[in-house]
């Protein structure tokens, strides 16, 4: 179980939601993990009952039917749905696709969608990435015609998670290509509008529950009243909530990284190996002590984005070096602690071989941790 009750972070209201979010867990997803990996997609039933226990968009303001609470409850959502080996599809529309609404949208939009993505009634994806654009936004090839009062969209997208769950795609289109960046907007296409298609689900090296998907838009119609916010502004508004994208993704490379330590911890004790549990190993102890140490001080350094974050103080560059540091560290801790497995670590039966393959590619979305670096660098 995940210890956090020594974070300054969390009070006693905090310490009752994650012991709803425990058992919420223990009940409806356990049960069904398997099923899920197999079927390569989270059930659509499943997202309303995470709707109806209240975990979904837990900072919703009370006018669309949420309880306004802050970004320290989706990190409990994060921390605890990603150490019981959850995809982040569902998190997905906490910390990113609902924030877009909700800051940015008509009121309108946010009236008509807000109140299902909170229910589960409503799942939203974000359309980013192209088959020739990935980290680099500015490359974004996707069109958005203006005729009349509508939009025509053409395009494709594709690694686009929820792509097969989604009701809602906020849809990232260049609206004027002669200004570049600054030509691009966020446009929500509803999933029944003719021309759009849904590709395959994509077959990935892990992350096997999340419905990762190719998507399509062929002469697209959407009214222009489907804009998130202002035309041509979407590149700032991307670039704006980025930093919440990249913490996010940081709690979840701390949690599962902490799971695979666990993991270690326990087989290393029951395993025997020439007469002696392997954990007595002087390497083994070593190497668990040094995983143990960077869980110490990624957990310290959690606390201290995650509140500078709350207080809208966490830089755009601060969040690069938290996604950095800690999918890098998520990767070093999960290959360690499946080789303490030995060759037991390389089967799919332990719970390590699919935290190992899950955290692969938390190094290369929400970009690269070279694209990171290179973040970083641009403040010094």
């Amino acid at each position: 179980m995940l210890e956090r009750d020594g974070s300054h972070l969390f009070g006693d209201d905090h310490r009752a939601f994650r012991e709803m979010v425990r058992k919420f867990i223990v009940r409806e997803f356990e049960p069904r993990l398997t099923e899920f990996e197999e079927a390569g997609v989270v059930a659509r039933d499943f997202w309303l009952k995470a709707g109806e226990a209240g975990l979904l968009c837990p900072t919703m303001p009370a006018e669309y039917g949420g309880i306004g609470l802050d970004f320290t409850f989706n990190a409990i959502l994060n921390e605890e749905f990603t150490y019981a080996m959850m995809s982040d599809s569902v998190t997905l529309q906490s910390d990113i696709t609902m924030p877009y609404v909700m800051r940015y949208a008509s009121e309108e939009l946010k009236q008509r969608w807000l109140p299902r993505m909170l229910s589960g009634e409503t799942i939203g994806a974000i359309a980013m990435t192209e088959p020739g654009a990935g980290s680099d936004l500015q490359g974004v090839r996707t069109s958005a015609r203006q005729d009349g009062d509508e939009f025509v969209i053409n395009g494709s997208k594709t690694y686009i998670t929820n792509g097969q769950n989604a009701d809602i795609i906020l849809t990232v289109c260049k609206t004027n290509p002669d200004l570049g960046a600054k030509g691009t907007s966020l446009i929500l296409v509803e999933a029944d509008r003719p021309g759009f298609e849904r590709g395959r689900n994509l077959d990935k090296v892990g992350q096997w529950m999340a419905d990762t998907s190719e998507l399509y838009f062929n002469d697209v119609r959407v009214p222009a009243s489907n804009v998130i916010g202002e035309v041509n502004r979407g590149f700032i508004y991307l670039v704006s909530d980025l930093p919440q994208e990249r913490l996010s993704i940081s709690i979840t490379a701390q949690a599962a990284a902490q799971r695979a330590f666990d993991e270690a911890v326990a087989f290393t004790r029951d395993r025997t190996a020439f007469g002696r549990k392997v954990i007595d190993f002087q390497n083994t102890r070593f190497t668990l002590a040094d995983i143990k140490s960077k869980l110490q001080v990624g957990w310290a350094h959690l606390d201290w984005a995650i509140a500078r974050h709350v207080a809208g103080e966490l830089t755009a560059d601060e969040a690069a070096a938290s996604k950095y540091w800690h999918t890098e560290m998520q990767w070093e801790a999960c290959d360690a602690a499946l080789q303490l497995h030995g060759g037991a670590g390389y089967m799919n039966e332990y719970p390590i071989a699919r935290i190992w393959r899950d955290a692969r590619v938390r190094r290369i979305y929400g970009g690269t941790s070279e694209i990171m670096r290179d973040l970083v660098g641009r403040s010094l």
